[in-house]
């Protein structure tokens, strides 16, 4: 018999940040205000704003199964790229600009954007990165915790998947994410601490509140995270995928690993300095990156990993009837990750300018 599905309902939305660049030059333009304008009056009102005038978030509607997902996130990227192409701009899908100047960029107006401004200083205003937060639905908070404590292990083989930012400020960094490198630089952030409850989350939260430490639950920025808004874990740790495809198969792998979490008796945590090690693992190395995903396990490559965790969700993914969503890990696998695709034609043509040209064709709708 199917073990029932404790208190999900395990929907999905996503949010993802785009770069607003001007096609000619493949510059970043500090036009979010004219964006979001535009954005509302053809009554879409998908996009956000972001810390820098750069930068553009698009989230989806909530979607009951990752088919609907595919759909939704085709459709914001479409919608997205039209506005952008009203303006003259477009919109690109990288974990990082591959040579704009950090130090030219505009922070963004608004109340939220000067507390973080005048908060995190130097540090805030390096910021330039671009991130995919996977957002799955779970009511009981208790179990949201449980399954977040539980997901800590498998949050760097995610990050390996979708690594996609090897160049910064028009250097080649040697890394594979060099985004998680400058978030790293902000406090309250990396893996997330263990929780014995959900009451012992918000006993934390009310400290850091009460004290002046936080000014508000939203500016915890951890890997992963009980969303302060909406009754979600939030996934935060990916680089911004550039393909559709990459977005939807590391949603399809949250929810299936929540899922499968969230059914588990008790397990065995990993130690945080091997979840801190397996992070740096797949920032420096992407897919060569060699992890340790559960306690006493071998270190594997995340090719075996992929193929070992294939196996062991192929149950939960049959119910959810993602199977082929899960299995595009592989096609990644086989074509690289966006980093690796993004090395080749900076190796291939020499010029970071046909990298951005390559990233505005590869981000399909968002082109």
């Amino acid at each position: 018999m199917t073990p029932s599905v404790p208190e999900g309902p395990f929907d999905l939305g996503v949010e993802e940040e785009y770069q607003v660049v001007d096609p000619q030059t493949w510059e970043l333009r500090s036009r979010i205000q004219a964006i979001l304008e535009k954005d509302r009056e053809n009554g879409v009102a998908d996009m956000r704003a972001e810390f820098l005038q750069s930068q553009v978030e698009a989230v989806t509607r909530i979607c009951p199964t990752v088919r609907e997902l595919c759909a939704e996130v085709q459709r914001m990227r479409g919608e997205a790229a039209s506005t952008a192409a009203s303006l003259g701009l477009v919109l690109v899908a990288a974990g990082t600009h591959p040579f704009a100047s950090w130090a030219e960029q505009q922070v963004t107006h608004g109340e939220r954007y000067a507390t973080l401004a005048a908060e995190l200083q130097e540090v805030g205003r390096r910021l330039l990165t671009f991130g995919l937060h996977i957002h799955v639905g779970i009511a009981d908070p208790d179990l949201r915790v449980r399954v977040m404590n539980r997901m800590r292990p498998f949050l760097s083989l995610l990050l390996a998947l979708s690594v996609n930012s090897p160049f910064f400020d028009g250097r080649l960094t040697g890394l594979h994410s060099y985004r998680s490198v400058l978030f790293a630089a902000l406090p309250r952030t990396g893996i997330p601490p263990h929780f014995d409850s959900w009451a012992d989350y918000q006993a934390v939260v009310e400290t850091l509140t009460s004290t002046g430490l936080l000014s508000d639950p939203s500016f915890i920025w951890w890997d992963a995270r009980p969303n302060s808004r909406f009754p979600t874990l939030e996934v935060r740790i990916c680089d911004m995928p550039t393909r559709v495809e990459e977005t939807v198969c590391l949603a399809a792998w949250v929810q299936a690993l929540a899922v499968k979490l969230a059914r588990e008796g008790e397990v065995t945590s990993v130690h945080r300095s091997v979840l801190e090690a397996n992070k740096w693992q797949a920032v420096r190395y992407g897919l060569a990156a060699r992890l340790v995903l559960r306690s006493g396990a071998p270190p594997r490559e995340v090719r075996e990993w992929v193929e070992l965790l294939l196996d062991e969700l192929a149950d939960v993914a049959a119910e959810l009837g993602s199977e082929s969503e899960l299995a595009y890990a592989r096609t990644i696998l086989d074509e690289g990750t966006g980093a690796e695709r993004m090395l080749a034609v900076w190796r291939e043509r020499g010029d970071l300018r046909a990298t951005m040209s390559y990233l505005a064709r590869e981000s399909g709708a968002c082109r």
